[in-house]
């Protein structure tokens, strides 16, 4: 019987896992009262399948304090999109490693888009404490940006070329050096 129960712990939460994706960091921490999480029912899910997305994804967004953000604006610079959320401890650990990302190259742009409901007060005194050198977004968790896929976990970071394309989709945690060894390696521009 011991043996049956973590089987069965280990079954429940295999299928809270994305298929054929890489599990979640075990650093991921549940929800608490002092840092807002994400609905209790479940977000949009009909956002389209990734086969069916744009090969350049539209988003504009308002962010919490920098005005609106145009993706099309960014062209001819590297965008870090980056969904995360402030219960999720690995989007955390990002926030300070983005920042230095964003602030060392001329050529990146990084946007954080908040997916959970958080008012934007609250957001403003989590940013307080874990400050952000980009822009954040508050996304509406049950109407996501249509051209991305709904997030199945966090973080979740697209890369997004100059041209506007998707390079690369991370599920899960991602450092800037990632970031740059898949910028540095991509073929130039023609």
């Amino acid at each position: 019987m011991k043996t049956l129960i973590p089987a069965a712990l280990l079954v429940l939460l295999a299928a809270c896992q994305p298929a054929a994706e890489a599990p979640a960091s075990a650093d991921a921490a549940p929800p608490t009262e002092a840092t807002p999480a994400a609905p209790a029912a479940e977000p949009a899910t009909d956002a389209a399948p990734a086969s069916d997305l744009p090969a350049q994804p539209s988003l504009v967004v308002e962010t919490l304090d920098d005005g609106a953000f145009d993706l099309a604006a960014m062209r001819g610079q590297w965008v870090v999109v980056n969904f995360w959320a402030t219960w999720c401890k690995p989007c955390l650990k990002e926030i300070p490693d983005l920042t230095a990302f964003d602030a060392a190259r001329e050529d990146v742009r990084v946007i954080g888009l908040a997916y959970e409901e958080i008012e934007p007060d609250a957001m403003r005194e989590f940013l307080a404490r874990y400050p952000a050198g980009y822009p954040i977004a508050i996304l509406d968790v049950y109407n996501p940006p249509a051209d991305f896929e709904t997030p199945r976990g966090l973080p979740m970071t697209y890369l997004i070329a100059p041209d506007g394309t998707v390079a690369k989709k991370y599920l899960g945690p991602i450092t800037s050096q990632e970031l740059a060894e898949a910028i540095d390696g991509a073929p130039a521009a023609g």
